[in-house]
């Protein structure tokens, strides 16, 4: 069979790609653990860990009952549990928690659906995109509250489609991306609520943006302009800039999209990132 998949690292101080591993199936949304050891990533439904070395290739994570995971997922700063997006349980993506080596899920939202994106750097709180009403919008929960119970805030209102977001290492940021002035773009709202500041200004549409555990660097994802949405198998860009909207610039263009690297991606030393590249089905 063909290759699907590649699983790579970029080092932006060397300005270098590394290649992990690679498989004729599809991988997705690469996350690197705080501890540095692995990559977390979804498959059919499922997730697993991988090795920084490849390995033996993935290991698969007990997740339970939910076998039905989308590629928004993440690992807590501590490292010992991991949040997933899972449709099993009610037909529509709920968020979970459950202990990072597998264990049982623990429903988080209860309304939905809800799609994780980013986990605050204190552990207690997630970020995510819930379509309440056909809006999609930026919300966040803490997560034991929301276990016992607990409401969801929300911090974007209807403005366009808001999505994919993601805490700056400080925690008073959330960065996300937004169509509310046309083409998607990065924005950024304070996570304690507030106006929301546009960060990109590009011609391309700009999708999941990724702070630095640094503070001083955002990767995102650019299709052009005339993409919808954010599919898979496109010509795409991997974009870096700083935390305001400086120095934007393009690190390479990789066939990918959907799935490359829509959940928090940077290693816990800010040096490099985790990304999937595709391979067009034949």
């Amino acid at each position: 069979m063909a290759l699907r998949s590649s699983v790579e690292t970029f080092d932006i101080r060397r300005r270098r790609n590394r290649v992990v591993w690679q498989t004729e199936a599809l991988f997705e949304a690469p996350n690197w653990s705080p501890d540095g050891r692995y990559l977390m990533l979804n498959s059919d439904g499922l997730i697993y860990r991988l090795s920084l070395d490849g390995g033996m290739g993935p290991e698969l994570v007990d997740t339970g009952f939910a076998k039905r995971c989308n590629n928004d997922h993440g690992i807590s700063p501590d490292g010992l549990r991991i949040a997933i997006s899972d449709k099993v349980e009610f037909g529509k993506s709920a968020i979970y928690v459950l202990p990072a080596g597998g264990g049982e899920p623990k429903l988080v939202t209860k309304n939905l659906p809800s799609y994780w994106h980013g986990w605050s750097p204190d552990g207690k709180t997630f970020a995510y995109c819930g379509i309440r009403n056909d809006e999609f919008d930026i919300y966040t929960i803490d997560v034991q509250d929301g276990i016992d119970g607990g409401r969801e805030t929300r911090l974007t209102f209807g403005e366009g489609r808001n999505d994919g977001p993601d805490y700056s290492p400080d925690g008073n940021w959330i960065y996300f991306n937004s169509s509310r002035t046309g083409l998607m773009q990065i924005w950024r709202v304070p996570a304690a609520g507030g106006p929301a500041e546009r960060i990109s200004d590009s011609p391309y549409g700009d999708w999941f943006p990724h702070p630095s555990p640094k503070g001083d660097k955002i990767v995102f994802l650019s299709y052009d302009a005339d993409v919808f949405d954010h599919p898979r198998d496109q010509q795409v860009r991997v974009r870096l800039m700083d935390m305001d909207g400086g120095n934007v610039e393009t690190l390479f263009d990789l066939f990918g999209g959907q799935g490359t690297m829509n959940s928090p991606n940077w290693s816990p030393d800010g040096d490099e990132f985790a990304y999937v590249r595709y391979f067009p089905v034949a």
